[in-house]
């Protein structure tokens, strides 16, 4: 596939859009200007619109599809049916890119979209880090092959911040006013809140823009995360609240703009790590995923997410590294899945990822979706007076800013122990890591990476995939 030339994409996104006749014939349904629309395994997708024609009945109505130098191959005028009852229905196939104008007539009558792109879909889903808190200052520029079909239900360009809960359609993302219900702001309120924003920067931006400049394939984003939430509110079981649950607003939103969608993006867990929720987490997310699936007809539908990273608080370590070791662990039961890490990543405030570690943190999904694979711990065995630590996924060699950091190895009961002095990297096998222990491991010592909640943590691969928080994992001898 030839890569869409993107400057001409921008220019074109740019261009006034002519008003739409007021007259005899309409479009009701079916698309809206700036839609991206999921491609098939054929790499084209069905627009099927209707309308309706008032006083005009039995008039042919045609359809064309346009891009930057004029009519598409074999997509020029032609007959797409007719106006019966003063309604109508018309389709066309377009293939993957764009921008592309779709014009309809009917006699005198006419009618057209714009902007529309043809490419993957993702729904951006989770708590706070994938809404996005990262400070609004050098982020992400937008793209023109990137749209994004904003929380208030329009397809718009894609620009940071994509999450706007304040003014959502759904009801479950709206702000409590001064008498403790819920409002969307609107009008002057909205506004005022839009100006005195100064955090909103994500992931999902950097993904997009990312895929586009790797494959040329446009991006529609339909961003659906909600701060502060855990995996109870994200529940299936509340699908028949609609608009007024998580899972059901997202899957509504799906459906609305098309109900076909490339993959899921998730970030959560933070909001579950603690003694109540921790030992039920791994269930929950196991089967939200299955219910996405189910709910969304996709049974193999790509979902990736995050490892939740650090936490500049000394609560609930141990639920902490629980849920990250779970979400380690849930990749053997959930297929067509993948995991990055993010406990290498700078904050912008105690808890939520840095406007430029997200552009990272993009970066590394992107991997995922276009075919990569994470890092994953596969053995620690001592071997005199080391432990040798091995891992898979490794893209081409292990590295590091600075000395090795991390690795902690700890006793049977969990305490840490002072035994590495040294850690290096093999030079003979680029995907092992060797420590260096000063005296004698007691029975039952295990090895972990990145224990606690704001361990530091540095080792990366030669395509910045980091090395996950893992452990309790037993040293082999």
């Amino acid at each position: 596939m030839n890569r869409i030339n993107v400057a001409s994409a921008t220019a074109l996104l740019l261009l006034p859009v002519p008003s739409l006749f007021a007259g005899r014939f309409a479009i009701a349904s079916g698309a809206a200007d700036n839609q991206v629309f999921q491609r098939d395994s054929r790499g084209h997708a069905a627009v099927s619109l209707t309308g309706t024609a008032a006083g005009i009945d039995g008039r042919a109505v045609e359809i064309r599809a346009l891009g930057n130098n004029g009519p598409l191959p074999n997509l020029d005028w032609r007959t797409a049916g007719r106006i019966q009852g003063s309604r109508w229905s018309a389709s066309i196939a377009l293939p993957t890119g764009g921008p592309y104008r779709v014009e309809l007539r009917a006699g005198d009558e006419a009618q057209a979209l714009t902007n529309l792109l043809v490419g993957d879909l993702w729904i951006l889903a989770g708590q706070s880090n994938m809404e996005g808190v990262g400070d609004l200052a050098n982020v992400e520029l937008p793209n023109g092959l990137v749209h994004s079909f904003d929380q208030a239900d329009r397809w718009v360009l894609a620009e940071e911040p994509l999450h706007l809960l304040a003014g959502a359609a759904d009801r479950v993302h709206w702000r409590k006013n001064a008498q403790g219900a819920p409002e969307r702001l609107e009008g002057d309120k909205l506004a005022a809140y839009i100006a005195a924003r100064k955090k909103g920067a994500g992931l999902g931006l950097p993904f997009a823009v990312e895929m586009v400049r790797r494959t040329g394939v446009p991006v529609g984003l339909l961003p659906c995360a909600h701060g502060g939430t855990s995996m109870d509110q994200w529940s299936p079981s509340l699908l028949d609240q609609g608009g007024d649950s998580l899972y059901g607003a997202t899957i509504r939103r799906v459906k609305l703009a098309g109900g076909k969608v490339a993959g899921i993006l998730w970030y959560q867990g933070e909001s579950d790590a603690n003694p109540k929720a921790a030992p039920q987490f791994q269930s929950k997310f196991e089967n939200l995923v299955a219910a996405f699936r189910a709910g969304l007809g996709e049974a193999e539908l790509p979902f990736y997410y995050v490892q939740i990273g650090r936490h500049v608080n000394n609560t609930n370590v141990a639920e902490w590294n629980q849920v990250q070791e779970m979400q380690r662990l849930a990749l053997r039961a959930i297929p067509h899945s993948g995991m990055v890490p993010a406990v290498d990543f700078s904050l912008d405030d105690g808890i939520h990822v840095g406007t430029q570690d997200h552009k990272r943190l993009g970066r590394r999904l992107a991997g995922l979706a276009l075919g990569g694979h994470g890092i994953a711990p596969v053995s620690a065995r001592m071997e005199g007076s080391t432990v040798r630590v091995v891992f898979s996924g490794v893209n081409g060699r292990l590295q590091s800013r600075g000395r090795i950091s991390g690795f902690t190895i700890h006793d049977a009961s969990g305490t840490v122990l002072p035994a590495i002095f040294r850690a290096d990297f093999d030079p003979s096998a680029p995907d092992a890591v060797v420590l260096h222990i000063s005296g004698k491991l007691p029975d039952g010592a295990t090895l972990h990476y990145g224990a606690g909640k704001d361990p530091y943590c540095n080792v990366v691969d030669q395509k910045d995939m980091a090395l996950p928080v893992f452990g309790p994992m037993t040293i082999a001898r």
